[in-house]
């Protein structure tokens, strides 16, 4: 039997813009695509608001790159690692890049790396610009990896937590999703309006930084099956799930 390769990722971590909580579902989530065989994260280990970082480098084998401040309004820390994410993409043989950080200034980088033909994910908060998120070829809110990390008590009586899960009330409400959902299917569909499930996520992913956990969910079936805007058909034998706009019923 044919042992299909596994995917080499290169995760690159800024942490002045991504919390420390986030990183165990970043590196859960990207375990799904492949191997995180290079993780590095960047910053002033000097400053006191880094402190945090420290077990977490440990627990996941992260390699920690020092950045000093060489003056104040410059960011040292972006530089070092848009430097060390162009010179990796000309010297190893990466098949994806992760960039987890909520600062556009990395649109650049990750355009770069995308004209190569080299996927793109990216992590960050839901403050983080729309360039960048649009620049990835997936972007994931770095709240909805943290949804199950048990904060202490000082900090769970001043915050509010986020729901989940959106519902499909919801989803029919976000415009942006609702016609995303729709020109898939209506560019992969057949003559009598069916598209298959792979099919729509291949478009998705093509054209959109679009990931179902931003919404709570973790499979494109489960959002589209909530969402209850088409006809879903799963076929018995082969388990292949096809899909119709309600709207196109004749």
């Amino acid at each position: 039997m044919r042992i299909k390769k596994e995917d080499h990722i290169a995760l690159f971590i800024d942490c002045d813009n991504i919390s420390y909580r986030s990183i165990e579902g970043i590196i859960n989530e990207l375990s799904k695509y492949g191997v995180v065989n290079i993780r590095q994260a960047y910053g002033n280990w000097t400053k006191e608001n880094l402190k945090n970082w420290e077990e977490k480098l440990l627990e996941f084998a992260i390699k920690p790159i020092q950045q000093f401040d060489y003056s104040k309004n410059k960011n040292a820390t972006d530089i070092l690692m848009t430097i060390d994410a162009i010179d990796l993409l000309h010297t190893k043989e990466i098949d994806a890049f992760a960039f987890a950080t909520s600062d556009s200034d990395f649109t650049p980088v990750v355009i770069r790396v995308q004209s190569e033909g080299i996927k793109v994910y990216g992590f960050g908060e839901k403050k983080t610009p729309k360039p960048f998120m649009a620049a990835c070829s997936q972007f994931i809110f770095t709240e909805k990896l943290m949804s199950n990390y048990v904060e202490n008590e000082s900090e769970t009586a001043d915050k509010k937590q986020t729901p989940i899960r959106k519902s499909g009330k919801e989803m029919r409400q976000d415009t942006w999703l609702v016609n995303l959902l729709r020109t898939a299917v209506e560019q992969t569909m057949d003559e009598d309006g069916w598209a298959n499930l792979a099919g729509i996520g291949q478009y998705i992913n093509n054209s959109s930084s679009f990931s179902p956990i931003n919404f709570g969910y973790k499979k494109l079936s489960h959002l589209i099956d909530e969402i209850d805007l088409f006809d879903v058909y799963v076929d018995k034998d082969s388990k292949i799930m096809s899909i119709r706009n309600k709207r196109n019923k004749n």
